[in-house]
């Protein structure tokens, strides 16, 4: 009796899987295995496109055809080069993260599953670099979608523990070098002199009201927003070659325009070397160490002046688009929680700071964002020293055109 009611059941189990083979499908299953074809193929073109997002440091080809093991081993165990096919920036980065010392390396659980260290990098930077999703992601490195939440938040604790070591104030005969004249006209033994841009960007991400609708650019996303935290503000400062020496990344509803930045200056003035300045918009405080430009230019002194200050923004533009270039997730953060969105962004800005200092750089068109702001505060001393600077500056225009008449 028992083994005819084994034979039954195979039986059945036969007649039906030959019922699935044979018999057509019903109009909802076929619609369902047709847009998970098309999905399917969609998704198999953004993965080709992915590496691109990531300019020169990105891996040629994504490593598809072999499922990585759930362990940490020799990088070639698994790998082959002609799968990674990596440049030094790439390696670069793995041998930091190699040897760094952050709160995930020293509590994970032993004998709990992780990616080696090459699946890690790459499937992060295929996650930053691009608007994929992590099921995407997940069917193309052959992981589970869980995991793949966890092991890019590994990633972006690991990079955060490098932020003093990649984001730093110089300082010494380095703060000297990095010193960039005012303006074209005065030398290098004329004063003032450039030693930073500071100035901040808008990252939109999803807001504690509920998911926001993407419509196109970025701009367009934040005209959407309503709620003050729907987006971070992040305030950098950048040296000449968009290098990324302080990083404050705050929630929208934060007001604060470098004002504790400021503070710092003015307590430990030798941040700056002598006669030198950072360089802002309007919007934020000028004193005696951050130059902003006039609200209105109504003369040509003042006009020449804006235009040597705007000169030195520029620089600042071109390094934020490169950021958000290079890193497609900062152009929308689908998350609320603050402080892993706060880990992204700052993983962002190491990772660009390390592809800099590897030589990568990522071709983008700058493009200021919109926004009107009036004069911040206003310092006595700061007045002082643009009313000067903007003198010296009229001076030397005016001697260069009689030199020219000449």
């Amino acid at each position: 009796m028992y083994n005819s009611a084994r034979v039954l059941s195979a039986g059945r189990a036969v007649l039906e899987l030959l019922q699935s083979d044979w018999e057509p499908l019903s109009h909802r299953e076929l619609e369902w295995r047709l847009d998970q074809a098309v999905e399917d193929i969609l998704e198999t073109e953004l993965i080709e496109k992915a590496r691109t997002l990531v300019g020169p440091t990105c891996p040629q080809q994504l490593p598809v055809s072999t499922p990585p093991e759930y362990s940490e081993m020799p990088q070639q165990s698994k790998l082959g080069a002609d799968n990674l096919n990596e440049n030094d920036s790439i390696q670069y980065i793995k041998d930091l993260l190699q040897n760094s010392d952050c709160g995930y390396n020293r509590s994970r659980r032993p004998g709990r599953p992780r990616l080696s260290l090459n699946h890690t990098v790459l499937l992060s930077l295929a996650l930053l670099s691009s608007r994929l999703s992590y099921r995407s992601v997940s069917a193309r490195f052959r992981v589970e979608k869980g995991n793949i939440h966890r092991i890019f938040f590994s990633f972006c604790d690991r990079v955060n523990a490098l932020e003093n070591q990649h984001i730093r104030w110089l300082t010494g005969q380095e703060a000297e070098q990095n010193l960039q004249p005012f303006s074209g006209l005065l030398g290098e033994k004329d004063l003032p002199r450039v030693f930073g841009i500071l100035g901040s960007t808008r990252i939109p991400l999803r807001g504690p009201v509920g998911k926001q609708e993407i419509e196109g650019e970025e701009e367009r996303v934040l005209e959407k927003e309503t709620h003050l935290d729907s987006w971070l503000n992040l305030e950098l400062v950048c040296d000449s070659q968009g290098k990324f020496m302080h990083c404050r990344i705050s929630k929208g509803s934060d007001s604060d325009k470098a004002s504790s930045l400021k503070e710092r200056l003015k307590q430990q003035p030798e941040m700056l070397p002598r006669d030198s300045y950072l360089i802002a918009r309007l919007g934020y405080p000028l004193s005696g160490q951050i130059l902003t430009p006039y609200p209105t230019a109504g003369c040509l002194r003042e006009k020449f002046y804006n235009q040597s200050l705007e000169a030195h923004l520029d620089v600042f533009d071109q390094a934020t688009a490169e950021l958000k270039s290079r890193f497609q997730r900062l152009k929308y953060l689908d998350m609320v929680n603050f402080d892993r969105a706060k880990a992204v962004v700052l993983t962002a800005c190491i990772l660009h700071n390390m592809f800099l200092e590897g030589g990568d750089r990522f071709p983008a068109k700058a493009k200021r964002e919109m926004q009107k702001e009036a004069e911040g505060e206003i310092e006595e001393d700061g007045v002082r020293k643009r009313e000067a600077i903007a003198d010296l500056l009229y001076i030397q225009m005016k001697k260069s055109e009689y030199a020219e008449q000449l």
